[in-house]
């Protein structure tokens, strides 16, 4: 692990330049999860566009309630509370696309302090060189008198090195240090993913989907590729991705069941509906 500037909230506000997002910091030492924390902030009313920091997590989580490594001093752990009202004809797109942007979002936001090329993999995994550098969890809900809300949580693999990471995850994981050696500032990373995350929800907002969507299609590495494709129902698909619908989903073409039976109709998988997608 190498050595990095604290994370502190002095440090934070001077460096960010956004005009809504992160005005209010919660900075923690420990958390068992900033998302579990997050939730529990929407439910004291507090203001929309909070962010929640911990400085390492104990039981972080992501996807399917898979544990996430979150030592201290090294990485970035954060989340994002959303509460601002959606017009209705549009909270599932929105709901839909909130992951996609994020990863999106946060993928500019490394190779903006790093010059390393992020690649994402459908829906919100973060990659480098194919290995994991982080990835997303957005959960959302109702709150106590508030409405809707949505959480953004988000874990970057900043500063760690390969020695640090429990030996199963040696082979899949790896962080901006392990590839470029540089010691990258978490609270610069912070700003500036900030910026990137307000820009793409401004433009979702504002504009819907079409900049975000062909910005999102040039990093992700899962178009153009054969997959396998585990379902929540514990089908396998076998096929080629074609593209992201228009709704966010994954677009792919099975294989023939058997040759010469004709081409298959593209088939659409939302997020809900995979548990993995493996090349």
């Amino acid at each position: 692990m190498q050595p990095s500037p604290p994370l502190t909230r002095d440090t934070i506000h001077s460096t960010l330049s956004t005009k809504w997002l992160g005005r209010r910091i919660e900075l923690f030492d420990c958390l068992p999860s900033t998302n579990r924390e997050a939730v529990q902030l929407v439910q004291a009313k507090v203001e929309h566009g909070t962010v929640v920091i911990a400085d390492s997590q104990t039981a972080g989580r992501g996807r399917l309630s898979r544990s996430w490594f979150s030592p201290a001093g090294a990485n970035l752990y954060c989340s994002i509370i959303l509460s601002a009202t959606r017009p209705a004809e549009r909270l599932t797109e929105w709901l839909s696309w909130l992951p996609l942007i994020s990863a999106l979002a946060a993928a500019e936001a490394i190779e903006q302090v790093s010059s390393v090329q992020v690649s994402v993999k459908w829906p919100n995994d973060l990659l480098i060189s194919e290995r994991k550098v982080g990835g997303i969890l957005c959960e959302s809900g109702t709150g106590a008198g508030s409405g809707p809300f949505q959480v953004i949580g988000i874990g970057l693999n900043v500063n760690g090195d390969r020695g640090d990471w429990p030996a199963d995850l040696r082979d899949s994981a790896t962080s901006i240090w392990q590839e470029r050696k540089i010691v990258v500032d978490r609270n610069r990373l912070l700003a500036q993913l900030l910026l990137e995350l307000e820009q793409c929800l401004d433009e979702l907002a504002a504009h819907g989907t079409n900049r975000l969507a062909m910005a999102y299609h040039k990093r992700c590495s899962t178009i153009g590729h054969k997959v396998q494709a585990s379902l929540a129902n514990g089908s396998v698909i076998l096929g080629l991705v074609e593209g992201i619908g228009q709704d966010g989903s994954l677009r792919i073409r099975p294989e023939a069941a058997q040759p010469g039976s004709g081409t298959p109709e593209v088939m659409h998988l939302r997020v809900a509906d995979i548990i993995h997608v493996r090349r």
